[in-house]
């Protein structure tokens, strides 16, 4: 359920659908322990819509309500290309002090 969709609910409506998809949830637990699954990416949105409409209703109660924002199309912003070249990893010693430790004469041997 889209955001712009909760935020026109009242905080009674929010709290109806929040028990409502609780329960779906727990159906869809047992189904999951069963073997009898078939959508496993139900779950997943079940868990976001009810933390969704917790987050609005939570808002909504403080009064602190964002603006709503109109939806638009994003698009994707490719990352920097990566250069060839490989920087050093950060857990070896700098090369002075590796040269000091090998150096060192080993007093262990009497």
């Amino acid at each position: 359920m889209k955001s712009s969709d909760v935020r026109a609910m009242t905080l009674d409506q929010l709290d109806d659908e929040v028990l409502k998809l609780k329960k779906e949830q727990f159906n869809l637990r047992f189904q999951r322990a069963t073997g009898q699954l078939e959508n496993t990416s139900r779950v997943r949105v079940i868990r976001r819509d009810i933390a969704r409409m917790k987050t609005i209703a939570a808002q909504k109660r403080s009064g602190a309500e964002p603006a709503v924002k109109p939806e638009t199309k994003s698009k994707a912003v490719k990352a920097p290309a990566r250069s060839g070249r490989r920087k050093a990893a950060t857990s070896s010693p700098p090369r002075a002090k590796a040269r000091a430790i090998a150096n060192k004469p080993n007093k262990s041997k009497k």
